[in-house]
């Protein structure tokens, strides 16, 4: 079992890169700290601090090791302030910390008053679940959910899936596109594990065969610029590009046959208590969506279909 406190002196020694600096900052001796890395470094078997002139670094073990480091001192945080009172922590996928979650939160504090504050961590889909698995975030929104055990997920709202092209591209005069023609340019991708390219799949089938995947991009926002520059096209959630339909630097096209919808959902630990915080927030953005949902812009159909 790993001492905290030999996990906070290594997190010590690498955020100040220097045994004294953090011996320092620990109000401890730098032999105190010393002994500290050396029982970690035992524990784990392995060297995890670099020692040399221009400062202390982290071998690859020890970068193997900070961001579990980071998440214990944080979980225990967390354990230590249960009994006070604390803000409600929601992980978010980026695309739904991004372009959907703002209207719930909002209206969640205007009810509230703003007496439970609010917590949001945005990040990628299977860091959030990460996330949500080692107690750092309360709930989840998310773009898949795997069923895990020991968790309940429940759908949240339904996003549809369109084609986003230039609007001098060919494409920008069609009523939809065919399928088949997705294997005719260049397919920009964004975040990597929110499962649209399955969901594609499964929908799509042999079309999506042979589709051209230029690049892997990061992220919606920059897929979104890459579209403008001309450089390829992709499919995204509809509502991750209402400012950019309503401005006219993109155009949002339905794909042929019936329109491709992914499912959000909304996840917490099964053990929460029927009263708790989480729990309530959690029910909130169940029961709020329709409301909150309706807060979103308007766009016309043609330019880009429904939010």
């Amino acid at each position: 079992m790993l001492n905290l406190e030999h996990v906070a002196s290594f997190l010590a020694v690498l955020r100040t890169q220097s045994f004294r600096a953090a011996a320092h900052e620990r109000a401890l001796s730098q032999a105190t700290v010393s002994q500290h890395i050396q029982k970690l470094e035992a524990a784990l078997n392995t060297c995890l601090i670099e020692r040399s002139h221009s400062g202390c670094s982290p071998t690859p073990a020890g970068i193997a090791l900070l961001p579990h480091a980071e998440s214990l001192m944080h979980v225990n945080a967390r354990a230590l302030n249960l009994s006070r009172h604390r803000a409600i922590s929601i992980g978010a996928s980026s695309n739904i910390g991004i372009y959907l979650l703002q209207p719930y939160v909002k209206s969640f504090l205007a009810k509230t008053g703003g007496q439970y504050p609010v917590e949001i961590v945005i990040h990628q889909n299977p860091a959030i679940a990460d996330k949500l698995e080692c107690g750092e975030i309360d709930v989840a929104t998310m773009e898949w959910w795997d069923d895990r055990p020991g968790y309940i997920a429940r759908p949240w709202r339904q996003e549809k899936l369109v084609v986003i092209v230039a609007p001098d591209h060919p494409w920008a005069k069609l009523p939809e596109v065919p399928r088949a023609m997705l294997r005719d340019v260049p397919f920009l991708g964004g975040e990597p594990g929110t499962g649209t390219g399955r969901l594609l799949m499964h929908h799509m089938g042999e079309a999506m065969h042979g589709v051209q995947g230029a690049m892997q991009l990061g992220s919606t926002e920059a897929v979104k610029r890459w579209v403008q520059a001309g450089l390829g096209v992709s499919i995204v959630l509809s509502s991750t590009v209402v400012e950019e339909c309503r401005a006219g630097t993109l155009l949002a096209v339905p794909l042929e046959g019936a329109p491709i919808s992914k499912t959000l959902y909304v996840i917490w630990r099964a053990t929460l208590s029927h009263d708790s915080l989480p729990l309530r927030l959690a029910k909130w953005l169940l029961d709020h969506n329709t409301a909150a949902a309706n807060t979103q812009p308007e766009v016309a159909p043609h330019i880009c279909t429904a939010l």
